[in-house]
């Protein structure tokens, strides 16, 4: 998916990917789970193919020199950001997920806190700080921020590739599904175990670390409040209080 704006609105364009944990092995005809991602090559990967399309697509010694000049200055290969398991699983949660990026103005008309004919007002979560940050521009380069990321006719922000291309998909259909029923099985019969873990017996069995004993003195914590960098606090004990959870447990448990 082809994302041409930053948060806050600058020219900023970058592909956001969505793959699947394993691939098709076509000389052994089966699928292959991935169970590891090298980090470092994967940044280098990235830039060797993108670096290739730009020489097969500008054979020109300027576009050579170009291409040559960025691999020099980026060794270590381009920018990449892997995180796993923060897409959703369900087809219609990954709809909307791909559809956020592809249909969603770069400016969000709730995020314009205010406007006065000549500068123009509003807000972001960057990057950088994690915060909320406001910025004050005129409305000349407000404009100019918003204008390019109008993309040209018959560009297409979305495309398939690999497994999940069309013709590819055809082919394998019947490999897909077959492995897509095994782990279904396995998944399902673990259901019931899964869904009787608390988060804390969840969160130690995936990091191997109690979330509730402080590092330091080693004392049982309560937990107060759950920050998620995604969705903000998701639990705050003083919200819970108020609204007087716990008055109305008592009564109901009470003679």
């Amino acid at each position: 998916m082809l994302h041409t704006h930053g948060r806050h609105g600058p020219y900023h364009p970058h592909l956001h990917l969505l793959a699947t944990s394993g691939g098709y092995e076509a000389q052994g005809a089966r699928w292959e789970p991935l169970q590891y991602l090298p980090y470092a090559l994967l940044r280098r990967q990235w830039q060797w193919h993108l670096r290739t399309m730009r020489r097969q697509t500008r054979k020109t010694d300027a576009g050579q020199r170009l291409v040559d000049a960025c691999f020099r200055k980026y060794p270590d290969g381009l920018v990449t950001n892997v995180q796993k398991g923060t897409v959703p699983s369900q087809s219609q949660s990954v709809a909307r997920y791909v559809a956020k990026y592809v249909v969603s103005p770069p400016m969000a008309v709730r995020r314009i806190d205010h406007y006065d004919g000549q500068r123009v007002t509003y807000h972001y979560r960057s990057h950088r700080t994690d915060r909320m940050e406001h910025e004050t521009v005129d409305v000349a380069t407000f404009i100019g921020r918003m204008v390019p990321h109008t993309v040209a006719k018959g560009c297409k922000r979305l495309r398939y590739d690999g497994v999940q291309a069309t013709k590819t998909f055809v082919k394998v259909k019947v490999i897909i599904q077959a492995a897509l029923a095994k782990v279904e099985g396995v998944v399902k019969g673990a259901g019931p175990s899964i869904a009787r873990l608390t988060y804390r017996q969840r969160y130690e069995q995936s990091t191997g670390r109690d979330p509730l004993i402080c590092p330091y003195c080693r004392g049982e914590m309560g937990v107060w409040r759950i920050w998620h960098p995604t969705y903000g606090v998701i639990h705050d004990e003083v919200q819970v209080i108020k609204r007087g959870t716990y008055a109305s447990t008592a009564q109901r448990a009470g003679p």
